[in-house]
């Protein structure tokens, strides 16, 4: 593949590195998926680049979805990082929201990400109506930050109390720390947070702090790495909102792509949905880690104002909403002390990987059941780390830890595992529709990643889905994710006012001024877009509720009435009544400008008119199904006509992925090479 205007999305996973190439001259496109190289995924990356553009000045643009973060907060491997905080607050960390990690139960261990000995304390106080009762002293702070760096702080959190009210005391220290800093790792929690909550902004900047010096190291290897492959466009990095920003910006909010490369397969999933016709989806990312679920109603992706990445760990920025369980291909499978057998969360990961791969691990995965249940073809295994996969270490392994502990033969235990893992997935489903007073049978299920489309059979009829929506390329959704997201700004600022009080002159200039800094800032960046937009929110309650709702607003000519009558609107959808009589409060206003960046048309994956179902068809081979073997056809999915009807059972293999179609089900090839799957009878 060659071109000059080739776009290049990348998303690393605990096991495989999938790359996505769209060269946007002629539409061409091709994927490439390699393992991935954990120590450092800048390797990974760069390795699965050069599998499809070895010259890579003919990149414009590479895009990355990125779990440097998410691992460096799962696995508590951030920085050294210190915290500058008001006198009486060095333990706001630690205490939280006094919650607990188990539901049951009144205990709970919880150790923050810094020390004890890493938070201290200055003399300053700014009162909660933004007035200064004490001013700073900055000798104070740089003394505080010379005993940090005494003490090994590689970066520093500064967090007072009210700052968001004011900040005057706050951008103080952050200067003062900066004159002695050796390095440019300086949280100030109202810069990226100036918002009301105390706990909520500074475990934000804390971890912030915690992330930057790793999370830079890791983008100053990958760009250095690519500029001396050739590699002269411009790199940007997914956040967990589903936009993308700069790697300069990377590199100052790190704490912004907790959730990137999950994150970006939602907006993949949005854009071929909406393009099949189906704006209604569940999209189910199975890796060989995790299992990654989210709710798109009516082509929209939710997103959360904050998300606990880990107990403890809050991260208060806006967030795709995604539901994450321990069940992926590498998920290991285990018997608990009382008998019942268990998925995960622990991960075989890419290395040793699975048993069948042959490289040390001897506890059975959901890769090795699905293996032994001849549902994955052990000579043609995906991801092009292996030549084969050995089922018969894959049955032993299968038969010791499983079927010997549950009275069960090998295949037996090799379906519970299946049933088990299909069960945890089913429960994370229900939790992001129904449990949100959503129908599934209104919702179309979108398996992507490596192991989602192996399961989606029993998806359909376990939890009632409509049918499902398998994409062009499964195993590489989230890369191609990465190429779709636009460039995305977001900002929030507390007003804290009754809504009779609020000065709206105030609000349209705020409103202004932070469309036009977010406009400048995707200007920066150096990318074109077709147009951007902002959009604006208001987060508000009635006077006495804790918990707001959001209420979507326009820019120009606000008036109270207005707004009340948005909130309203936006109160009675959420919980069916209003509450007469009492006033209403704007808590926060939030602001996102929107680089909107071209699509390509998915039409351009359909597969060629030469392609022949005849010709498609491998062979057929037995596969181990509701206790028994059946006889499934085979076929290369990707020379499938549009048009084309496959019956089940059958297995669909393709180099990212296996689909598997049940029985009952059949799948057919819609027009742009996205496989649909649905029960006979509706067809």
């Amino acid at each position: 593949m060659a071109g000059s205007q080739s776009v290049v999305g990348v998303d690393v996973g605990g096991t495989f590195t999938d790359v996505f190439f769209l060269n946007e001259e002629d539409g061409t496109c091709a994927v490439a998926k390699v393992p991935s190289t954990l120590e450092d995924q800048s390797i990974g990356i760069r390795a699965g680049i050069a599998e499809q553009m070895p010259k890579l000045g003919e990149v414009s643009l590479i895009v990355h979805g990125t779990t440097v973060a998410t691992n460096a907060l799962l696995e508590r491997k951030g920085a050294r990082a210190g915290i500058i905080t008001t006198a009486g607050f060095r333990d706001l960390i630690e205490m939280r929201r006094r919650d607990r990690p188990e539901t049951w139960g009144l205990w709970g261990m919880f150790e923050p990400v810094v020390p004890r000995d890493l938070r201290l304390e200055v003399d300053e106080r700014v009162l909660a109506d933004g007035s200064v009762h004490t001013a700073l002293d900055a000798d104070e702070v740089r003394a505080a930050a010379a005993l940090l760096l005494e003490r090994g702080a590689q970066s520093v959190a500064i967090f007072f109390m009210n700052s968001y009210a004011n900040d005057a005391n706050e951008r103080a220290a952050a200067a003062a720390v900066r004159d002695i800093w050796p390095n440019a790792h300086v949280t100030a929690s109202s810069e990226i947070l100036p918002e009301i909550r105390e706990f909520e902004r500074l475990s934000t900047a804390t971890l912030n702090a915690y992330l930057q010096p790793h999370v830079g190291d890791y983008l100053e290897r990958l760009e250095g790495g690519l500029r001396g492959d050739g590699f002269g466009g411009e790199v940007l990095m997914v956040q967990s909102n589903g936009g993308v920003m700069s790697v300069d910006e990377a590199r100052a909010v790190p704490v912004r792509t907790a959730l990137s490369g999950p994150a970006a397969g939602v907006i993949a999933g949005a854009h071929i949905g909406i393009s099949a016709g189906y704006p209604n989806l569940i999209t189910c990312d199975m890796g060989g880690t995790s299992f990654d679920v989210s709710l798109i109603n009516d082509g929209i992706s939710t997103l959360a104002a904050q998300t606990a990445v880990d107990f403890g760990m809050v991260v208060r920025t806006p967030m795709i909403e995604i539901n994450t369980i321990g069940a992926g291909g590498g998920s290991i499978a285990w018997v608990d002390g009382g008998g019942l057998l268990q998925i995960g969360p622990e991960s075989a990961g890419s290395n040793p990987g699975p048993v069948c791969y042959g490289l040390g691990n001897l506890r059975p995965t959901v890769t090795d059941a699905n293996l032994v249940l001849g549902r994955i073809n052990g000579e043609r295994p995906i991801g092009g780390k292996l030549d084969r996969l050995d089922g018969d270490a894959a049955k032993a392994a299968i038969e010791a830890e499983v079927g010997a502990a549950l009275g069960l033969g090998v295949m037996e235990a090799a379906e519970a595992i299946i049933r088990v893992t299909n069960s945890k997935m089913a429960g994370a489903i229900r939790l992001v529709s129904v449990e949100r007073g959503h129908d599934p049978a209104k919702f179309v299920a979108m398996p992507f990643g490596g192991g989602g489309a192996l399961h989606t059979g029993a998806l359909i009829k376990d939890i009632g889905l409509a049918k499902a929506l398998v994409p062009r390329f499964p195993g590489v959704t989230s890369a191609m994710g990465c190429v779709i997201a636009d460039m995305r700004f977001d900002r929030v600022h507390t007003l804290n006012a009754l809504l009779a009080d609020l000065d709206i002159a105030a609000l349209e200039a705020e409103i202004a001024t932070t469309t036009q800094d977010g406009s400048e800032r995707l200007a920066a960046a150096n990318v074109s877009f077709n147009h951007t937009e902002s959009e604006i929110e208001l987060d508000m309650l009635y006077v006495g509720q804790t918990h707001t709702v959001p209420v979507r607003v326009e820019r120009g000519g606000l008036s109270r009435g207005q707004i009340l009558s948005a909130f309203e609107d936006a109160y009675r959808a959420a919980f069916g009544r209003l509450l007469d009589g009492i006033e209403t409060r704007v808590l926060n206003l939030r602001v996102a400008v929107i680089g909107r960046r071209p699509k390509f048309d998915l039409s351009l994956l359909a597969p060629t008119e030469d392609a022949s179902m005849e010709e498609s068809r491998v062979e057929s081979r037995e596969v181990w199904i509701d206790g028994g073997w059946q006889q499934a056809d085979i076929y290369r999915r990707l020379d499938l006509p549009i048009g084309s009807n496959v019956p089940g059972p059958a297995l669909l293999e393709q180099p990212d992925t296996t689909i598997f179609i049940d029985p009952d089900l059949e799948g057919s090839v819609d027009n742009f090479g996205n496989l649909v799957i649905a029960r006979k009878e509706q067809s």
